[in-house]
């Protein structure tokens, strides 16, 4: 269902990419994108799960594509080595703080950093986007995925949107936010030069 929403990290990808990180890859849907589509010479997927690493590297289409099974807080990826760092769906699986500083400390000068994260509605003021998103989702059935398949899913996520997009303005200056439907959103930020 994430998958939805790989476009906005595919159009975030800044020119001239020449590696990529993808921080909670799962199957490797997203890395199979970035190498394979968008012919992004280094792409390395973390994940913690190890039937996730597994099914990753046995895909056909991962060949050449680094999968490591880490926890992104832990593993020694050198600061400022990626020109793109992306995760979906896992910064709510870390302290948030922690996390976003690890995520930020990773990109390269000029680099980019694209996240679509979970987070809980702040209620009662999103109570109309999430009757429309439940309204919208009637008509927009999520994928069959084979259960075996599936990703560990950690739900509902702690923080509401405002303390992530708060969290984001003090780390990630000049950030670009967006409120999605079904508690999600993306953050684009793009570090200095």
């Amino acid at each position: 269902m994430n998958a939805r929403y790989h476009d906005v990290i595919l159009e975030a990808i800044p020119p001239g990419c020449k590696n990529a990180l993808d921080v909670g890859c799962g199957n490797g849907l997203l890395t199979r994108a970035l190498a394979n589509d968008r012919k992004i010479p280094q792409v390395i997927g973390l994940d913690r799960h190890g039937p996730c690493v597994e099914r990753s590297k046995a895909h056909p289409e991962s060949g050449g594509i680094g999968y490591v099974r880490s926890d992104l807080l832990a593993h020694p990826f050198r600061p400022k080595s990626f020109d793109l760092v992306t995760s979906v769906a896992a910064l709510h699986h870390m302290d948030p703080r922690a996390g976003l500083t690890r995520l930020r400390d990773l990109v390269a000068p000029g680099g980019v950093l694209a996240i679509i994260g979970l987070a809980r509605p702040d209620l009662p003021k999103d109570l109309p986007i999430e009757v429309a998103g439940l309204i919208a989702n009637l008509f927009r059935p999520d994928p069959k995925v084979d259960p075996s398949q599936r990703p560990p899913i950690v739900w509902p996520p702690l923080e509401p949107y405002a303390a992530v997009r708060r969290l984001a303005a003090e780390l990630l200056p000049g950030f670009r936010w967006r409120r999605h439907l079904r508690w999600r959103y993306s953050l684009v930020w793009t570090c200095p030069a």
